[in-house]
């Protein structure tokens, strides 16, 4: 498992917000059985520990609802965290195995086309259903007032115009993927742009758990805690 700090530059920060630090977690896919859970409450205790400005979760917290008590149990431990919904969490996937839940707000934010302040930053959540029908308008909902901008999207295909930083999940890394020379053949999302990391001011995560099958193979789990710097 990977738990990794990375420096995210961002035009025009407020000298005030330098050095805020963001917990980026997502896809935690539980309710099935899975080596991902395990990752899951690692990365849950490793975002306790930091004590981090703020904790986004980028969707896909549920597989199946018989997760939810698990859920409810993590989630009290990340007070003030912020969450989005991801395409499972609805029951709209290919995975067999997915159920859509209805408990997915137990002790965290969680935003459906809707916005929150936070002090000096706001931060706007995109549902599932209006991203996959294409409705979905964030750039609306912008604060222009707000010292920074955080748009959360469980797809990374999302616009982020009107924001400072994008957070997104989705694509596992692959999940499934083998290496050759300097990369690596994706077999769980072939031809994806954005797989993990960083691009400009999208940061996409890896994510915890897994779907269809309950490994992951050279596409390790991750946390992030991104600290903010003025570009």
């Amino acid at each position: 498992m990977r738990l990794r700090t990375l420096d995210v530059p961002v035009a025009g920060l407020p000298p005030e917000l330098a050095g805020y630090r963001i917990v980026h977690l997502s896809d935690f896919h539980l309710g099935v059985p899975s080596r991902g859970r395990r990752a899951v409450r690692r990365a849950v205790e490793w975002a306790e520990e930091r004590q981090s400005d703020l904790v986004c979760i980028t969707g896909d917290l549920l597989t199946r609802p018989e997760g939810a008590e698990e859920l409810r149990a993590l989630m009290a431990r990340l007070p003030g965290a912020v969450a989005v919904l991801g395409n499972h969490d609805v029951g709209h996937a290919k995975d067999p195995a997915c159920k859509r839940s209805d408990h997915v707000d137990h002790g965290v934010t969680v935003l459906r086309d809707e916005a929150v302040r936070i002090g000096a930053v706001q931060v706007v959540g995109v549902d599932p259903g209006s991203y996959l029908r294409r409705t979905a308008r964030p750039r609306e909902l912008a604060d222009p007032e707000a010292g920074l901008r955080i748009l959360l999207c469980h797809f990374p295909g999302i616009r982020g115009d009107g924001f400072d930083l994008v957070l997104a999940g989705h694509f596992h890394d692959g999940q499934i993927a083998i290496p050759y020379g300097f990369g690596k053949l994706r077999l769980g999302e072939l031809g994806i742009r954005h797989p993990r990391g960083l691009y400009g001011k999208l940061h996409v995560s890896a994510g915890l758990g897994t779907t269809f099958v309950p490994f992951r193979f050279f596409a390790r789990p991750e946390a992030t805690e991104l600290v903010l710097q003025p570009a």
